[in-house]
């Protein structure tokens, strides 16, 4: 959609996906700023709200709004979402899903099962374009790195939590590859700034932060927000599979794998460039707070 699209009599309506995550949540606040409204599908009942109206079901198809709608928002799992829009009769011009650089990063995995996120990953982006070319539809995939802002994912909160019970972080010596996080609201913003900008229609963006620093100074930076900030330990790399393993043992830390571990040391950072190019992508750079990670 180019801008000046929504000067009209009547606002522009959105479909969203995954309102209640970490991205979406983010996403429907500026969809409502921005004078849309919005239906939001979710599994659980929600209390509405002016412009946004929650529509109770899940991406099998138990919900209802034919629309038409302006845009098609995923902020969910990509390959549910693929499934249904191929086999959805969804009347709108706009489609932006977000994937995960995983896409990339997971397909030589030495886990099976991280394998298979890639892959599937692959398929999902496959399908939401195909789908989307065969309706004359502008799709776009945005690809986040690893998210952080509302304390709510999975490793920079899990890092943030853990060390504050215990007082330290343990990192293996060596756990230095680069990384790029990225803040929530940063992705939120892409999400609505690719719809006034029509190079953006059938392409993916690898959506990075705009910093990259090494995996351990990205640790002491979470830790150095904390109140009192816990120490980082850094230990011999063989002493940390050890302990590991036992962690392992005891049916604590089972994300941490052997390729997670590995991973610690590659450079995981991706080309943010395009997204620069093409709709005006200007990530933060990482300057966490507490708050950052609920605490």
């Amino acid at each position: 959609m180019e801008a000046g699209q929504y000067e009209r009599d009547t606002p522009p309506r959105a479909l969203v996906f995954g309102g209640s995550g970490q991205i979406g949540e983010r996403l429907l606040a500026g969809l409502l700023a921005q004078g849309w409204q919005v239906s939001a599908v979710s599994r659980m009942p929600r209390a509405p709200a002016p412009g946004l109206v929650w529509r109770q079901g899940d991406l099998s198809g138990h919900w209802r709004d034919d629309g038409p709608f302006d845009a098609v928002f995923s902020c969910g799992p990509l390959d549910h979402f693929a499934r249904w829009y191929q086999a959805s009769d969804i009347a709108a011009p706009r489609v932006v899903a977000f994937g995960s650089t995983s896409v990339e990063v997971k397909g030589d995995s030495s886990e099976p099962a991280e394998r298979d996120v890639a892959h599937r990953l692959r398929q999902a982006e496959a399908t939401v374009f195909a789908a989307a070319h065969a309706r004359g539809v502008a799709a776009t995939v945005l690809r986040p790195t690893l998210v952080y802002g509302a304390g709510r994912d999975a490793t920079l909160t899990a890092i943030a939590r853990l060390a504050t019970r215990a007082g330290l972080f343990v990192l293996p010596a060596g756990a230095d590859g680069l990384r790029q996080p990225v803040h929530v609201q940063d992705l939120a913003d892409a999400a609505l700034q690719v719809l006034r900008h029509p190079a953006t229609a059938g392409r993916a963006y690898a959506l990075g932060g705009g910093e990259r620093l090494g995996y351990a100074e990205m640790v002491r930076r979470v830790l150095a927000s904390l109140q009192p900030p816990p120490r980082l330990l850094r230990v011999p790399a063989p002493l940390f599979r050890g302990a590991l393993a036992a962690a392992h043992g005891i049916g604590r830390l089972r994300g941490m794998n052997a390729a997670a571990l590995a991973r610690m040391r590659e450079p995981l950072v991706f080309d943010i460039a395009p997204a620069r190019r093409d709709f005006g992508y200007a990530p933060r750079p990482f300057n966490p707070t507490r708050d950052m990670f609920g605490l």
